[in-house]
């Protein structure tokens, strides 16, 4: 009797790997996992998946397959077998106002295709997922929403500043000091020093930039441990985070709690408002209306236009505040803003988390950030914006929706004529070349989700524009999008894109273009009858030369509005 209650735990925990790793029925699943010197012990145990997002060539990922071998290595004392795989990243940083960014945006695609693949492939009983750069986590989130088994994932933390002459540095620091040079504005002795100093180590980038605004959204989703997304890299705290999340993994196999039992309308809102309040980057409206798709949530832009209208901007975070993450941890760390939040009535406490208890019983004990006017986190009284500065905006120039970055530092509507390029390399020597006009509105198309193909990042041209002294002066539109280390007047996401036949592709130099952030409106002075004539000369671009990845990618993918997502079609 004893021996059959033992084997009924065993087999209700592991529901899935039974499949393969202990059934007589299935000797050659038995075998092979023999071969690679599991034993029986570990053959009884769940079976965990810890996807690694790790690989060398950048400071967000560098450390994250060192994170992966902590938390398989910890998994033996909470009674699992956890098994290490690996999926991919590509790094915006590195690949930013080059051919590669196109890659960025697919990557979460990537991430999310090998999640769900080697999970169910493998018949594993859950996952945890070690992400560090922007992409990464959203994509790890898509493929645990897709398996629907206990899953955790490990943000690989923020960096540390860097420091040169007296200044603090981030990555930043590095494409505004590129703008400078090619304005004359630094000597090439302080350029090479920003540039080796602006990363000082392992971790994703330091500000408000995509990276802290999705796993700080997240966490508050409750798809992360408390704390996850504001321990910094190389703390001793992250190294604990990773020694104790089998703890939970425990929980929520034995509770059977899952992607869908946390993942809701309720705690898609708690991120949204976590990342509207924190200032967070633009890219977060893709992401979360991409995890909300995923998981059959009925959550679209209109959705997020109204939290911004309800939810004030109160943290001071770069790239347009003073802040940084690491400034939040030592003040209390994302949890202790969410007490805030809490107490003054913004976020739902009954939303269940990967702890097995909910937001509001894991934020029971915890102190509430001291908000003051020149701390990280301003008063809900006295905020930096009153309203949201994730702007959705439509009009005849975006009749589907776009996205501004508003902070309020920028003014609240800008008119200028349009000065339009085909292309982001003809936008960077535009402005290198010193042809952007003061007034204009510089238009940036056919990068969209399926023009680019890819949807690629300006950091570039707008780092450029702030370094060339023109940040207030210009303002910037794209089918694209933008850098979560991007400020300054610009508007990404115009939809329908240039590709596709969008108004935003049909626009001439000197069309008079005006950005409304208190309307949300994006709007030209263009006839609907004078669009519809330029229409019949009209024609997509060529799409000769794609292969593989980014071929599949320009049919399948959805609009910036539905998230770019490409298994809804």
């Amino acid at each position: 009797m004893r021996h059959f209650f033992y084997t009924l735990i065993i087999m209700t925990l592991k529901k899935y790997s039974w499949e393969i790793s202990d059934n007589p029925e299935h000797p050659a699943g038995m075998a092979m996992l023999y071969a690679t010197g599991l034993s029986d012990k570990k053959m009884k145990q769940p079976f965990v998946g810890v996807a690694s997002c790790g690989y060398e060539s950048n400071p967000c990922n560098m450390h994250l397959n060192d994170f992966a071998g902590l938390i398989k290595q910890s998994s033996q004392e909470y009674d699992l077998t956890g098994l290490i795989f690996n999926t991919i990243g590509v790094s915006d940083g590195t690949s930013m106002g080059t051919l590669g960014m196109r890659y960025s945006l697919v990557s979460r695609e990537i991430i999310a295709d090998s999640i769900e693949s080697f999970i169910l492939g493998h018949s594993f009983d859950g996952t945890i997922a070690v992400a560090g750069c922007d992409k990464n986590m959203p994509g790890a989130v898509m493929g645990m929403i897709r398996t629907d088994r206990p899953a955790i994932m490990v943000y690989g933390g923020t960096i540390a500043s860097g420091h040169y002459k007296g200044e603090k540095l981030n990555i930043v620091s590095a494409f505004e000091a590129f703008g400078k040079r090619v304005n004359g504005a630094i000597s090439d002795e302080d350029y090479d020093g920003v540039i080796r100093n602006a990363c000082p180590g392992q971790g994703a980038c330091g500000g408000m930039y995509t990276a802290n605004t999705m796993s700080s959204a997240i966490e508050a989703m409750g798809m992360s441990l408390p704390y996850s997304s504001s321990y910094p890299a190389n703390s001793p705290e992250k190294l604990r985070e990773c020694r104790e999340v089998n703890k939970y993994m425990r929980i929520l196999l034995e509770k059977d709690i899952k992607p869908s039992d946390i993942i809701t309308r309720k705690s898609i809102e708690n991120a949204v408002v976590v990342a509207i309040a924190l200032g967070g980057s633009t890219n977060a409206v893709m992401h979360l209306i991409a995890i909300a798709r995923t998981a059959g949530i009925d959550f679209t832009i209109e959705d997020f236009k109204a939290i911004n209208a309800r939810v004030p901007m109160i943290g001071d975070f770069k790239p347009s505040g003073k802040f940084m993450m690491e400034d939040l941890h030592e003040q209390g760390g994302v949890p202790a803003f969410m007490k805030y939040m809490l107490n003054n009535g913004y976020l739902h406490g009954d939303c269940l988390t990967v702890t097995g208890k909910t937001l509001e019983e894991n934020l029971k004990d915890i102190e509430p950030v001291t908000v003051s006017m020149v701390n990280v986190i301003h008063p809900l009284e006295t905020p930096i914006k009153a309203t949201g500065h994730l702007c959705i905006l439509s009009g005849n120039l975006a009749p589907e929706g776009a996205v501004a970055k508003i902070t309020g530092k920028e003014g609240s509507s800008f008119t200028g004529p349009a000065h339009v390029f085909d292309s982001e390399q003809e936008a960077n020597d535009a402005i290198r070349d010193h042809q952007i006009q003061k007034g204009e509105v510089i238009v940036i198309r056919n990068i969209g989700p399926k023009g680019g193909p890819g949807m690629p990042e300006m950091l570039k041209p707008t780092s450029m524009i702030i370094g060339a002294g023109l940040g207030s002066d210009v303002a910037l539109i794209t089918d694209g999008r933008f850098s979560g280390g991007t400020h300054g007047f610009v508007v990404g996401h115009v939809t329908p894109e240039a590709f596709s036949g969008g108004p935003i592709g049909l626009i001439k130099d000197g069309d008079i273009i005006t950005i409304d952030a208190d309307g949300l409106t994006l709007s030209v002075e263009v006839s609907d009858e004078e669009f519809a004539e330029r229409k019949k000369s009209w024609s997509p671009k060529a799409t000769e030369g794609l292969q593989g990845t980014l071929k599949k990618y320009n049919k399948l993918v959805s609009t910036a509005s539905e998230g770019c997502v490409t298994d809804k079609f």
